[in-house]
């Protein structure tokens, strides 16, 4: 019974601490300014809302939670010694990076950071600064980086598992301008997890005595543990045209899957070795670097796939409620007749729609091309009337451009639109080219 209240206590201390952290609460709020920046691009682009911002939100805070307690669990037999102050200096570092983009906001950056600093450090011992720089000094040497690496890689594996489950949910349709200057469809897919962590650390002053011996910390367990919480955040941003929603995520988390065994097993030998310290530092974020480098160059190379083929419209998304997805109709398929009409361009089927406007008949081809035929009422009051987002046309006068997402763009909601006719710009700092498309900057 005593143990009992000893670990209820370590519990409820470790909840308290997570509850005092802003930096959880920040997490959180960020990532609802993402996706209701999210919306309000959709609107612009498209004139729906595909998904609500509330909603996404509450979801990635549930997927979080859920990834937090595994991690925590895993770790337990892992092990990492942590203080609050190591904390405060892992969190910070990630708020610095952050300001060159929002991607930067990951732990395999800021813990590959700080180790690589404290090896610099460690090269240096009669270096000794003052005041506040002497105790930032004195913390990054001692953070444990081969637990810490070992943690940034269990919460890129976590991450993965998440993308796989989640990833194709948030995923917003755009449209493109691709290799040859034509316009082509395609998917930002980018998602952020706030995950609360309930690590159990070495207690010099006693505490509740393991049955087993983490892999990390060795004989410092012997004496109890007590429990730390650490928020983090954890996320993922992938732009496909070559791939469905649901194949990128499959593929990205294969990638993710090998990233974290790769840094696990260079964390667990760096503890073995400690030279190895800075080559499983650096190797956290240059191969976190080289997916995303190497995920955009694959992009480059593949064809599109969402582009009109010669008979048909290639369909891009479909909103969310509508008739089209209760038909079944599926991203990427393509759809050859419209009440009887063979639809070529967006004037055709809107004007097949109006032939009947109380039913709609469909034939539409799968990924497979095999062709499927539909049919069902459509209601009045119903958005679209079918409720399809159609690829763009190739020389369509609108695209959207994928910069680096950064923290100003997410608080301040800035879109940087860019529209064609002159003398009609919005939230736009330089004047529309007329011979170029109208472009979103994301």
């Amino acid at each position: 019974m005593d143990l009992a209240k000893e670990w209820l206590w370590l519990g409820l201390d470790a909840g308290i601490q997570l509850l005092t952290q802003p930096f959880y609460y920040i997490s959180i709020l960020l990532i609802a300014l993402f996706y209701r920046r999210q919306v309000l691009l959709e609107r612009k682009l498209f004139h729906v809302r595909l998904n609500g911002w509330g909603l996404q939100t509450w979801r990635t805070f549930l997927g979080g939670l859920a990834a937090g307690l595994a991690v925590s669990v895993i770790m337990a037999f892992l092990g990492v010694s942590l203080t609050l102050d190591a904390v405060i200096c892992i969190w910070v570092t990630a708020f610095i990076l952050m300001l060159f983009g929002v991607r930067f906001l990951c732990f395999a950056y800021s813990i590959g950071l700080l180790g690589v600093l404290q090896s610099i450090l460690g090269w240096f011992p009669q270096l000794r600064l003052e005041g506040w720089l002497g105790s930032v000094q004195s913390t990054v040497a001692g953070l444990d980086i081969p637990a810490l690496l070992a943690l940034a890689a269990i919460l890129h594996f976590a991450e993965g598992v998440l993308v796989r489950v989640q990833g194709a949910k948030f995923a917003t349709p755009l449209f493109l301008e691709g290799k040859r200057g034509k316009m082509v469809g395609g998917y930002h897919m980018q998602s952020f997890w706030p995950l609360p962590l309930f690590l159990l650390v070495p207690a010099a002053g006693g505490g509740p005595i393991l049955p087993w011996t983490p892999f990390f910390g060795g004989e410092a367990w012997s004496g109890g543990v007590g429990m730390v919480a650490l928020p983090v955040l954890i996320g993922f941003g992938e732009m496909t045209q070559s791939m469905l929603p649901k194949q990128k995520a499959a593929v990205t988390t294969k990638r993710l899957v090998l990233y974290s065994a790769i840094v696990l097993a260079l964390s667990l030998l760096a503890e073995w070795w400690a030279p190895l310290v800075i080559a499983a530092a650096l190797a956290a974020f240059l191969l976190h670097e080289g997916l995303i480098w190497y995920s955009r160059d694959e992009e480059r190379q593949r064809s599109p796939l969402f582009v009109h083929p010669p008979r048909g419209l290639r369909v891009l998304a479909v909103l969310p409620g509508s008739p089209a997805e209760e038909l079944g109709i599926l991203a990427g398929e393509t759809i050859l007749r419209v009440n009887g009409t063979i639809v070529h361009d967006k004037e055709q089927l809107h004007d097949a729609l109006r032939q009947n406007s109380a039913f709609c008949k469909l034939e539409v081809q799968n990924h497979q091309g095999e062709s499927k035929f539909m049919q069902r009422p459509i209601y009045a009051g119903e958005h679209h009337q079918l409720g399809v987002i159609i690829a763009p046309d190739p020389d369509g006068d609108l695209a959207v451009m994928l910069k680096p997402l950064s923290i100003l763009a997410v608080l301040g909601m800035k879109l940087n639109v860019k529209r064609k006719s002159a003398g009609n710009t919005d939230r736009a700092k330089t004047e529309p080219t007329p011979d170029k498309p109208e472009t979103i900057e994301v």
